[in-house]
């Protein structure tokens, strides 16, 4: 009888262990769905970007790289939205697989156009990723106006990347 007993005290404590396992640490939201002319704008976008292979990320996935951004101004014209028009290219962020780097183009005070000429593409799985984590991105930046964008589940190296770029392309039109 002691021999049951234990055994479906041992039972019952292995599924309360179990069930009570998490095995997420942080909630990711999923993003909103993409309308068709920004989801096809963003993915021409996208592929005509030169995509660099992962030869030098570190596997530190929030560590920007020492490189100065490109910035291309058009002075004469200051927003209202305290951004300045032109064309701004945040810095590179290595992620785990590989470094991420966005490029925004202002006009009338307002981000215009999102341009990713990095990300990681060196294997068919990054490449899948990508191919749907970058269009849901860039369409939410171009929503939201601002790095304030919901991270793409699946995706959340090149999420974090891209809003670190994204922040950094904000930081420099508004300057």
């Amino acid at each position: 009888m002691k021999k049951i007993l234990y055994s479906l005290l041992a039972t019952l404590s292995g599924i309360v262990l179990l069930f009570g396992y998490r095995t997420s640490h942080e909630a990711v939201s999923a993003t909103a769905l993409i309308d068709a002319s920004a989801s096809s704008n963003a993915a021409t976008g996208a592929a005509a970007g030169s995509a660099t292979p992962n030869s030098s990320a570190s596997s530190a996935p929030d560590a920007a790289t020492s490189t100065d951004a490109a910035t291309t101004t058009d002075s004469t014209a200051t927003a209202t939205g305290g951004l300045v028009n032109g064309s701004y290219t945040g810095s590179a962020v290595n992620t785990r697989y590989g470094p991420v780097q966005v490029q925004i183009t202002v006009s009338g005070g307002r981000i215009a156009d999102v341009q990713v000429p990095e990300y990681p593409s060196s294997n068919s799985r990054d490449r899948q990723i990508n191919e749907r984590a970058l269009p849901t991105l860039i369409s939410e930046t171009t929503d939201a106006q601002s790095a304030d964008i919901d991270m793409v589940s699946g995706a959340t190296f090149t999420s974090e990347g891209y809003v670190q770029s994204l922040q950094s392309a904000l930081d420099q039109a508004s300057a």
